[in-house]
């Protein structure tokens, strides 16, 4: 029997769902975190860019480089483990290191980073956080540390996976420049179970971060939409007017709604992606399985508190967009019909302009084939009165009597030519 022929993507479909595999970090660890993307057209990035930027900082280290073309690598660099992800807009870089700083979140952390190698970076940074992963027996000196190494009004804290590690966070930047998280992990927990925790952290961070964008284009969007609401109302009610150029009303509906349209084009990516990013946020922080820490906020509080209104800001403009969008392409097919109607009208009166017209030619035409023929007979009768000139002299009729004789027969005769004609044209 032949062999089952595969399907030409089995293998790669397969391979997917474990292309990025976790790390193992055991505690006590710490780690650095950068996501980088091009202000513009991230998903359209040159993605060599982003390749020769990665071999340029193994090439620092002597590192084996990755098979060309991978979208994830993991390896060793120097002291210190790396880990790389190519993304839709963005690539990340997570280095894990052994042991704690003695200064908690100590900037030194980041400078695995060759400074000269970040100046050439082919994009911006998106986020970048350092993470501190320490051993806990039980939950004494968690609050106090947490309270001496975050902003307490932001702290978000909570117990994760079954109480098997405490997690902690406040989402501000700090005078260096990055994010900070926490993680305080039980004796028994093993060191994937953490990378997981430390992968779901930056994941959570990154894809806010990514989110947030949305927000900024639809704030830049407001003030723009309102003007355009305003002449779409102005338009709409000038639709009920009577009396309107409906072709003229037509035309500027048809400026707004192009305007939407391109609105529309250049915005459907970021709040689509916006939505998409949102959703990972909440995902992955389901997945964490959190605990309420001494009744402190947990991470699910804070995004519902301050992250969910920015998403719903973003998904209402972009549904104004949206139903403006829809209320002048309506708006467009009642003024499409009004002057369709009204061009209806214009046609019939011109055809009954038209008729008229005619009707008249049709009695300009008989009043002057009328006179078309006295004026044939005319010259008719003169022809007969010269061939039958020699009978003047023959048989003494005089040229009057022969011209009154002649006259009624010629204009019979012409009239029943010209009838004739007429009847042959038709």
């Amino acid at each position: 029997m032949s062999p089952i022929t595969d399907h030409p993507l089995r293998y790669a479909l397969a391979n997917e769902l474990h292309a990025r595999p976790f790390p193992a970090v055991a505690a006590p660890s710490r780690a650095a975190y950068l996501a980088l993307k091009p202000a513009k057209n991230a998903a359209g990035r040159d993605r060599d860019a982003d390749w020769a930027h990665l071999i340029a900082l193994l090439d620092r280290f002597g590192a084996k480089h990755p098979a060309p073309g991978a979208t994830h690598y993991f390896g060793t660099i120097g002291r210190h483990k790396l880990k790389w992800e190519s993304h839709t807009e963005f690539v990340t870089y997570t280095i894990f290191g052994e042991g704690v700083a003695d200064r908690p979140f100590d900037a030194a952390t980041f400078g695995v980073f060759p400074e000269d190698w970040l100046e050439t970076a082919p994009g911006v940074r998106v986020t970048s956080a350092l993470i501190r992963i320490e051993v806990r027996e039980g939950d004494e000196g968690i609050d106090e540390d947490v309270r001496d190494w975050l902003v307490p009004e932001s702290v978000a804290i909570s117990r994760v996976i079954e109480d098997d590690l405490v997690i902690a966070g406040d989402f501000r930047i700090d005078t260096s420049g990055h994010m900070r998280f926490a993680v305080f992990a039980r004796p028994h927990v093993g060191a994937r179970r953490v990378a997981r925790v430390i992968q779901r952290l930056c994941e959570i961070e990154t894809y806010k971060a990514m989110s947030m964008l949305g927000l900024s284009r639809a704030r830049q969007l407001g003030p723009a939409m309102g003007q355009v609401d305003k002449k779409l109302r102005k338009l709409l009610g000038d639709m009920c007017q009577p009396g309107v150029d409906a072709a003229l009303v037509l035309q500027e509906l048809l400026e707004v709604s192009a305007e939407l349209e391109n609105t529309i084009s250049q915005t459907d990516f970021r709040f689509g992606a916006t939505g998409a990013y949102g959703t990972l946020v909440n995902q992955r922080i389901a997945v964490l399985r959190e605990e309420r820490f001494n009744g402190r906020q947990t991470f699910a509080e804070f995004m519902m508190r301050r992250f969910d209104p920015a998403m719903r800001t973003v998904k209402s403009t972009e549904t104004r967009l949206h139903e403006m969008s829809a209320r002048a392409l309506r708006a467009g097919d009642l003024l499409r019909t009004r002057v369709d109607v009204e061009r209806s009208a214009q046609n019939q009166d011109l055809l009954t302009s038209m008729d008229k017209r005619a009707d008249l030619q049709l009695r300009l035409q008989k009043t002057v084939e009328g006179l078309s023929v006295v004026a044939i007979s005319y010259y008719a009768v003169n022809l007969v009165l010269y061939i039958l000139g020699p009978l003047e002299k023959t048989y003494g009729i005089s040229k009057s009597v022969m011209a009154a004789g002649a006259t009624p027969v010629v204009l019979v005769a012409v009239w029943l030519l010209v009838q004739r004609i007429r009847k042959h044209m038709e």
